[in-house]
């Protein structure tokens, strides 16, 4: 059974901010990068695990995958199935905050 993806409220304003801020000069790009996010993001209905513990929270359930510059801060549940987005934040914006 596949994992249920819940983006938080924080990380859909991410997304939000960033495809804004990218469409002003380019919206071919915010498309695509945001199309980009989205698939990298769906492989985690079936592999949650597949991306890197978090350095600067050292949890083994609070992960991220990169597609760059772009880091997307995530949870997962096993027991629950569940996979929360919690941040989309840019690499050169330092730690994100969870």
């Amino acid at each position: 059974m596949a994992f249920k993806i819940v983006w938080t409220l924080c990380s859909r304003e991410d997304l939000r901010d960033l495809a804004t801020f990218i469409a002003k000069d380019n919206p071919p790009a915010a498309l695509k990068l945001g199309e980009l996010i989205f698939d990298r993001v769906n492989t985690l209905e079936k592999f949650p695990e597949i991306g890197r513990i978090v350095p600067e929270c050292g949890q083994p359930h609070i992960r991220e995958i990169v597609v760059k510059p772009y880091r997307i801060v995530y949870r997962f549940r096993k027991r629950e199935k569940l996979v929360e987005i919690l941040r989309v934040w840019h690499g050169a914006r330092g730690e994100p905050e969870i």
